[in-house]
């Protein structure tokens, strides 16, 4: 009897806080289907019928389509970049002893410590200087610089759960370094690899403090056109929440696809 009341309140326990953390989800895709009457009503209005001219707005602004399209190259090139970097990195600090190792690895865990708006003011003023300003680059590498730590941190541990047996018998065959990160490491830590860069695109994905105070016109990303929707004169909710809908629904498909990787790629250091 006690452990079925257990499970009970568990199964209420779980429910409410899955209820609570989709709920503002629901809200928006379902705001997204109606019309601005029916979002601003009081009390709200449950049952509606949905229309899809939100969206059909939304398309049909070319800053739209153009804004997802700069979300794509600063996401993707920040990752692929991220992984090219940090993988080396994390494998040495993994495997290798030497001076300075401590802090190094200090250094890229308290990258992720500092808070974005710290930062910003000093990187507009630069990305001004340097003439960066309103680019593709000045993203990336910003970017790059929030996602490697995150790169480091996952392949450093997936690299130490990795038996050193494997590698002193590489090197008994005269593998040399190289071929020994690129033969073993990476296929045998290509879980934490691939949660390290879904970790990061999501990042790029939906960062916005530096993608409103770096880019002008040129280069804006889905976050920003979002927030460009609003006015001293007029908030448009529906096409808001159309275009919030359309940054966050394929990086939400995108993750409940990939959860068993990430969750193993997450626990796989975890023991040894």
């Amino acid at each position: 009897m006690r452990r079925t009341s257990g499970k009970l309140f568990h199964a209420l326990g779980l429910t409410a806080v899955i209820v609570f953390s989709l709920f503002p989800f629901y809200w928006m895709v379902a705001a997204s289907f109606k019309t601005q009457p029916d979002i601003l009503a009081s009390p709200p209005v449950w049952f509606f019928t949905p229309t899809l001219q939100n969206y059909a707005d939304i398309f049909a602004d070319a800053k739209v389509s153009g804004a997802i399209v700069n979300s794509l190259i600063v996401a993707t090139s920040s990752t692929v970049l991220a992984v090219a970097l940090g993988a080396p990195a994390a494998f040495a600090l993994a495997r290798y002893e030497f001076r300075g190792k401590s802090d190094l690895w200090f250094w890229f865990i308290s990258n992720r410590m500092i808070s974005p708006i710290v930062l910003a003011l000093p990187v507009y003023l630069l990305a001004i200087q340097v003439g960066l300003l309103d680019t593709h680059l000045v993203l990336i590498l910003i970017y790059l610089t929030f996602n490697l730590p995150i790169v480091v941190w996952i392949c450093t541990d997936q690299f130490k759960s990795i038996p050193a047996d494997l590698e002193q018998a590489a090197r008994l065959d005269g593998a040399d370094q190289f071929t020994i990160f690129r033969k073993i490491y990476l296929p045998l830590g290509a879980p934490g690899i691939a949660v390290s860069a879904i970790f990061s695109f999501i990042f790029s994905w939906n960062e916005l403090l530096y993608a409103l105070v770096l880019t002008r016109r040129n280069v804006q990303t889905a976050p920003v056109v979002a927030t460009s929707f609003m006015s001293g004169y007029e908030l448009p909710w529906g096409k808001i929440m159309a275009t919030g809908t359309v940054i966050v629904l394929p990086v939400t498909i995108f993750a409940l696809i990939v959860s068993r990787h990430m969750v193993r790629g997450l626990t796989m250091g975890a023991t040894k």
